[in-house]
């Protein structure tokens, strides 16, 4: 669309073309001043929201006074908004009773949490001595039955050689089998063994004498 724009000037009277739209250019409200202030116009659409309302007379009555013209009596809030206030008050901003109650028993937490901490080290610091003794006893123990099986198994390995034979490979399937039934034969032995010796202990401790062993 070309529009033609007449110029004022009398030496540019002609007229001059203007390409594209044409601007929908609004002006903003005209402010209303009275005795220096601004006092938007609540019944024009142009006005901003927070503009209007009791929130901008409160604002306009604390900086101008009763010059602004706002009824202070109008500005306090009413029951319903009152109690929202003193709720949020209450919510967000404490009393120093409140506080001093709230540091009260976060002290007092605080100082319950650290007492039981110190008893647990302390009664961890008194069992230390006997957590080590044991764990020396059952490193030791570990180390012993590991020799034990070690020489187990020397002697079961000889023994299972002698029957075989001098020249068996201690690699080959018939030795390892051998070994292990000799292994589990022993293994039920000492089972036996510690379950007779544990009858009679038994017998002892019930009043029972074993009778002894004939010939």
């Amino acid at each position: 669309m070309v529009a033609l724009v007449p110029l004022s000037r009398s030496w540019l009277s002609a007229v001059l073309p203007v390409y594209g739209p044409l601007s929908r250019y609004h002006a903003k409200p005209l402010r209303r001043l009275q005795g220096g202030m601004y006092l938007p116009d609540p019944q024009n659409e142009r006005t901003p929201e927070w503009q209007k309302g009791p929130r901008w007379e409160a604002k306009l009555y604390g900086r101008y006074g009763a010059a602004s013209g706002v009824n202070p009596s109008q500005l306090w809030p009413n029951p319903a908004r009152l109690r929202e206030i003193r709720e949020e008050e209450d919510t967000w901003q404490p009393t120093l009773a409140a506080m001093q109650e709230r540091i009260r028993q976060r002290e007092e937490e605080e100082l319950r949490s650290k007492i039981a901490r110190e008893k647990l080290i302390a009664a961890n610091m008194a069992r230390m001595p006997k957590m080590v003794e044991d764990w020396h006893r059952a490193k030791q123990e570990k180390l012993e039955k590991q020799k034990a099986d070690a020489a187990r198994r020397e002697r079961l390995m000889a023994k299972a050689q002698e029957q075989l034979g001098i020249n068996v490979d201690h690699r080959s399937l018939k030795f390892q089998e051998l070994v292990k039934e000799m292994e589990a034969e022993e293994k039920k032995k000492e089972k036996l063994a510690k379950k007779k010796l544990k009858a009679e202990k038994k017998g002892l401790v019930g009043g029972v004498v074993p009778a002894p062993a004939t010939e």
